[in-house]
C-alpha cells in the first residue's frame, strides 16, 4: 500500500513508472494499475533471487532517470549492479534479531545475515524510511543519517471517518488487529484480556485478522478458558471492519517492532484509542498519554492495567479518543506521495544527501 500510493502519486505527477515484483497465482506477469506498469515474476518467498536479473536486464536496456529499491526485510542490492542510475532506498523496517521470534533458525540466521550487509551495500545510498525508529535503527548500523529522510505514512480517510459512525458498543470491545504471525505477539494480547475480563466480566475481545499464527493462538485462548468471549473474526470486508473499529473501546497491539504501525493511525481515525508496546514504530505513531498508552512489551498485566484506566474513565477515553482523531487527521497519502517525489527528484537531479 505505502509504496503503490507514492508510485500512483509519481504516474500523476507526469512520471513513467515501472514496477518489478514477484507474482501470485492467477496475476498475469505484465499488467498496469494506476499508470503504473508492472512486471511479475516468481514466487514472493524467493523475490531476491527472482527479481534482480530482470531489473538488470531493464536497466541495459532502457535509461531510467531513477531507481527505487523498496527494502521490505530482505535487500535485493541494488548497489551492486545499478550502474550509473540514481537510487533511493526505502525501508519500511528491517526486523533485526525479531526475526528469530518468526522462522525458524535457519531462515531466520539468512534474513538477519542479510539485513547486516545493507550498512557495507548501501553505504552511498540515500534513504527514505517511514518513521524516526527506522531511522534511528539505520544510524545505529552505521548508515548516514544526513542521507536518510523521514517521511511518514498516510492513511485513507475517507474509508475509515464515517459520516454516521455507529455508536459505541454497550459493553466494553477490545479488539487486538493485525496479520496472525508470531512475531507479532498476539498472545500478549490474549493474557491481558484475561485480567480485563476479569475486573470486567461483560467484556469481550475480537481479533480481526488471518496467518499461520492462528491455531497457536487459538490454543492459547483455550488454554486461557476465554473461548466464550473472544471471537476470531478472521478476514473482515473494509466496511465491517470499520464499523467494528467505530464500535470498539481500546485497540491493543502488543508487537515488538513495527516500521509506523499504520493499524494504529486507522484505528485512531475512528476515535479509537490504543495501548502499544513501547517499541520502535509504534513509540512513533502512539502520543503517550494522549491518543493511548506505550508499555513494556510483553507485559500482559500492563497492558490491562493501561486498558482497564482507559475503561474506568469515560472523560479521560473521551479526550483520548478526540486527540486520537484530530492526530490521524494529520496524515495523507497525498503528502507522503509529495515528500517522496521531492526526494527523489533531488536525487535523480545528483543532489543527494
Amino acid at each position: 500500500m505505502h509504496l503503490h500510493h507514492i508510485l500512483k502519486g509519481a504516474v500523476a505527477a507526469g512520471h513513467e513508472v515501472d514496477l518489478v515484483c514477484s507474482g501470485y497465482a492467477g496475476a498475469p506477469a505484465s499488467d498496469e494499475i494506476d499508470g503504473v506498469r508492472i512486471h511479475r515474476r516468481g514466487h514472493w518467498a524467493v523475490a531476491n533471487f527472482t527479481l534482480p536479473p530482470l531489473v538488470r536486464s531493464m536497466l541495459k536496456r532502457e535509461r531510467f532517470d531513477l531507481l527505487v529499491e523498496d527494502i521490505n526485510k530482505i535487500p535485493f542490492y541494488t548497489p551492486l549492479y545499478r550502474g550509473r542510475t540514481p537510487l533511493v532506498a526505502i525501508v519500511p523496517h528491517l526486523f533485526g534479531k525479531t526475526v528469530y521470534r518468526e522462522a525458524n533458525p535457519l531462515t531466520a540466521t539468512y534474513v538477519f545475515g542479510a539485513e547486516s550487509l545493507i550498512p557495507r551495500v548501501y553505504r552511498d545510498v540515500d534513504f527514505e524510511v517511514i518513521s524516526p525508529s527506522t531511522r534511528d535503527d539505520l544510524i545505529a548500523r552505521g548508515m548516514d543519517g544526513d542521507r536518510i529522510r523521514t517521511i511518514y505514512c498516510g492513511t485513507e480517510h475517507e474509508r475509515f471517518a464515517l459520516a454516521d459512525p455507529p455508536p459505541r458498543n454497550p459493553t466494553p470491545l477490545i479488539v487486538s488487529w493485525s496479520r496472525l504471525r508470531r512475531y507479532k505477539s498476539v498472545d500478549v494480547a490474549l493474557r491481558a484480556f484475561r485480567h480485563i475480563h476479569q475486573a470486567m466480566p461483560a467484556a469481550r475481545m475480537l481479533i480481526m485478522g488471518r496467518g499461520p499464527d492462528e491455531a497457536r493462538l487459538r490454543r492459547v485462548r483455550a488454554d486461557l478458558g476465554l473461548d466464550e468471549v473472544v471471537t476470531f473474526a478472521g478476514f473482515m470486508p473494509w466496511d465491517d471492519l470499520v464499523r467494528t473499529l467505530h464500535q470498539a473501546h481500546v485497540f491493543l497491539n502488543p508487537s515488538p517492532k513495527e516500521g509506523w504501525g499504520l493499524t494504529v493511525i486507522e484505528a485512531n481515525l475512528c476515535g479509537l484509542p490504543v495501548v502499544a508496546s513501547d517499541a520502535p514504530g509504534l513509540r512513533d505513531s502512539v502520543r503517550h498519554g494522549e491518543t493511548g498508552t506505550l508499555v513494556p512489551y510483553g507485559d500482559a498485566q500492563a497492558f490491562a492495567a493501561a486498558a482497564l484506566e482507559l475503561l474506568r474513565a469515560p472523560d479521560r477515553w473521551q479526550a483520548h479518543s478526540e486527540a486520537a482523531r484530530r492526530w490521524a487527521a494529520t496524515f495523507s497519502w497525498e503528502r507522503c506521495a509529495r515528500e517522496s517525489l521531492e526526494l527523489f527528484t533531488r536525487v535523480a537531479g545528483g543532489g543527494g544527501r
